[in-house]
């Protein structure tokens, strides 16, 4: 896939797997008499953690298109697959190679969006003796510099009020200096449970040509010992189909999104969600875009403002935020354990072998998409391990294998941060704990689970009642003093004591035997930790 070069290479412009976008910086000013750009699928990026085959083929298949399309504007393009025997396996092998070929006097990169990237990256100058220019990430819309003046003084960094200067920034849903229907935010509004059954939108279909059938057929050789399944594959691997899915999401999902957002049903992965997250953060989408065709929507009276309020705080704030936040707090970030929490993760993590219905279905759900909306992610496989003491580091390496949208700037802040409270309340104002009832409410899952969510002790009862008031009495020390939790403790100190004690027992005894190995029931065997 590397076109012939009969012109003197002086510039190597290299473009990193999530930095596919044409108007990435590194390409602003692309010289097509002088310049090359080097992509390359290498063993490093694929197997510093195992991560799902989807994501694999998925960011493959994305890349080897990227890469035609740059040859189609008569670009020079070297891009070295993966089972390419003089592959080296690792994106600085690659450079070395082009500099030992041509009279390259400077690199070009984005900014990789990674910690451990760009130290990689960073050594480049010194390892290789040449100018490397490392241009600021355009796939964001605050930069580092801007969420580092904005946290600048501030005791406490909550997300909202960074949406809102935001909001302001880009006058984004705004009328005037006030927010369109008085309210920066309808979070309140995005809390429902469908009260009868709903037909949900199937998602956008995307058949995989032959370019993204071999990249498939590639990761099925090469990968076999990885997490999840391959088929079926319905990724948009092009931006031309990026954009029909957000197309697709702002004509038949966005009107619901806002209401249903929370909600989980089951046997139904994709709901009203957007399924958008992946292309924004490989660069197929930017995040400007996605914002202005919801914000349209609502101007055009497509989608009620609840729903395009959340959906742009989603982008907007969220994502924003917490991109921010992660170069803010690295690298000392990803050692935070508030709750010196150290048990392993369990296998039922990866081959869905539980009887808690609730976890079971989002566990199968991720194995074949490679994908679980937020409230799965958060307030089940999350919460589920922040009040089983599971190892911050083994649940972080576990959302970064399994998810095709997860890259460690989005899922460290998001599970550590919010999932976890693994970094004692610098993001979140208390831990986003539950009890089963919070799933209960918000989900279907537990009508067909093997235990009673009514139940807090007893064989029958749901493990995350007990789970919970335990979590919360084993770590009162800890929490007991944050406002926010001082109506859960008035709720503990009213309790039975001997019921107390019961749920404290019962809970010693189910992580005891979650402590024990289980054989695993999933074809691809239980992933190593290394």
């Amino acid at each position: 896939m590397t076109a012939s070069l009969t012109k003197k290479i002086t510039r190597l412009v290299v473009i990193l797997g999530d930095q596919l976008n044409a108007s990435i910086s590194s390409l602003e000013d692309f010289n097509s008499s002088t310049d090359l750009i080097l992509m390359a699928e290498v063993a490093a990026e694929a197997t510093y953690v195992k991560h799902h085959k989807k994501k694999i083929a998925f960011l493959f298949a994305a890349m080897r298109h990227f890469a035609a399309a740059q040859q189609q504007l008569g670009r020079s393009v070297h891009y070295m697959q993966l089972d390419d025997e003089h592959n080296s396996g690792s994106i600085s092998g690659e450079v070395k190679r082009l500099l030992a070929i041509h009279p390259i006097q400077s690199i070009c990169i984005a900014e990789p969006a990674e910690y451990r990237l760009l130290q990689e990256v960073s050594s480049w100058a010194t390892q290789f003796s040449i100018d490397v220019e490392i241009r600021a990430d355009n796939r964001f819309l605050a930069s580092k510099q801007d969420f580092a003046r904005w946290a600048q003084g501030r005791k406490q960094l909550r997300m909202e009020y960074f949406y809102r200067d935001m909001r302001r920034r880009y006058n984004i849903l705004m009328q005037g200096d006030k927010p369109i229907g008085g309210q920066w935010n309808y979070d309140a509004s995005n809390r429902k449970f469908p009260g009868q059954p709903i037909k949900y939108p199937d998602p956008k279909q995307l058949p995989a040509d032959e370019i993204t059938q071999a990249a498939i057929g590639m990761v099925s050789t090469h990968f076999k010992d990885h997490f999840g399944e391959l088929e079926p594959f319905n990724f948009a691997v092009t931006r031309h189909d990026a954009l029909g899915v957000l197309d697709h999401f702002i004509e038949h999902r966005l009107p619901q999104f806002g209401d249903y957002q929370d909600a989980m049903i089951e046997n139904e992965p994709w709901m009203f969600h957007s399924l958008i997250s992946f292309y924004v953060n490989c660069g197929l989408l930017m995040p400007l875009e996605c914002i202005q065709a919801a914000e349209q929507a609502y101007h055009q009276g497509h989608a009620p403002l609840n729903a395009v309020e959340g959906f742009i705080r989603q982008v907007l704030g969220w994502r924003e935020y917490i991109r921010g936040y992660y170069w803010l707090k690295m690298p000392d970030y990803a050692e935070q354990n508030f709750f010196n929490a150290t048990r392993a993760l369990p296998s039922f993590y990866w081959n869905a072998n539980t009887q808690l219905n609730c976890v079971r279905q989002c566990v199968k759900g991720t194995q074949t998409y490679a994908y679980a909306h937020h409230i799965q992610r958060l307030m089940v496989l999350g919460n589920f391990a922040l009040l089983a003491a599971i190892d911050p580091k083994q649940v972080n390496e576990w959302f970064l294998i399994v998810y095709a949208d997860a890259y460690e700037w989005v899922e460290l802040p998001n599970v550590s941060g919010m999932a976890l409270f693994a970094d004692g309340g610098q993001m979140s104002s208390k831990p986003y704990a539950a009890s089963g009832s919070y799933i209960n409410k918000m989900s279907d899952y537990c009508g067909s689970c093997a235990y009673n969510i009514k139940q807090r002790t007893g064989e029958s009862a749901c493990p995350f009642n007990y789970l919970y008031w335990d979590f919360i009495d084993r770590n009162r020390k800890l929490l007991q003093s944050n406002p926010r939790m001082a109506m859960v403790y008035r709720t503990l100190e009213k309790m039975d004591p001997d019921q107390v004690d019961a749920m404290r027992q019962q809970s010693q005894a189910f992580l005891q035997q979650l402590d024990q190995p289980q054989p695993s029931q999933h074809h691809n065997g239980d992933q190593p930790h290394d």
